[in-house]
């Protein structure tokens, strides 16, 4: 009787953290979207302060700072999405090496994944120290703008972790299959 549950657990602790990654990736393309719809209302704020001939000191420093955090913020969904721009030509030139041919591509990712996380995070790590603040009239601290990039680089991080490892234990990487993924070059 204690075989079975313990064999239950691997699996089920699995799950538990498949659904966690799932939730941490939708939460961070959740993210995303307000802050495209953000970047909607500085825009049509900027415009109107103009239209007005009011002024809206940083608008375009905020509307950057948007932009930034919705493509970092958006990138470990649209990867598990399948939504990335895939090298599938040149892996199915491999033929019987496809495999390897995926876990270098998934492992180069992931190396890389990191070393731009790492960088990133150091980044506002510096930033915050040394108090730098942004060169436009709203002179906000570059960390707060930065925090969003760099947490959405390591959300990507982990989601290309993610699927060297599920590659490795399950021989696929776990990105879903769809119209968008079969935009190949």
């Amino acid at each position: 009787m204690t075989a079975q549950p313990t064999a239950a657990r691997p699996a089920s602790a699995g799950r538990i953290l498949r659904r966690l990654l799932d939730a941490l990736y939708l939460a961070a393309g959740m993210l995303a979207a307000l802050s495209l719809l953000a970047l909607l209302v500085v825009i049509v704020a900027v415009m109107a302060a103009r239209w007005l001939g009011l002024q809206f000191g940083g608008g375009t420093e905020y509307a950057s700072y948007l932009l930034a955090s919705s493509s970092f913020l958006a990138l470990a969904l649209a990867l598990r999405r399948g939504a990335h721009i895939r090298v599938g030509l040149l892996l199915a030139a491999l033929g019987s090496r496809r495999r390897w041919g995926e876990l270098w591509c998934w492992a180069i990712g992931s190396a890389l994944g990191c070393y731009f996380a790492w960088y990133s995070v150091a980044m506002v790590r510096w930033s915050y120290k040394l108090h730098d603040v942004s060169q436009g009239q709203d002179a906000t601290p570059l960390w707060i703008p930065q925090l969003a990039m760099a947490a959405g680089a390591v959300i990507f991080a982990i989601a290309m972790l993610d699927g060297l490892v599920s590659l490795l234990l399950t021989g696929s990487a776990g990105v879903q299959e769809g119209e968008e993924s079969q935009r190949e070059i």
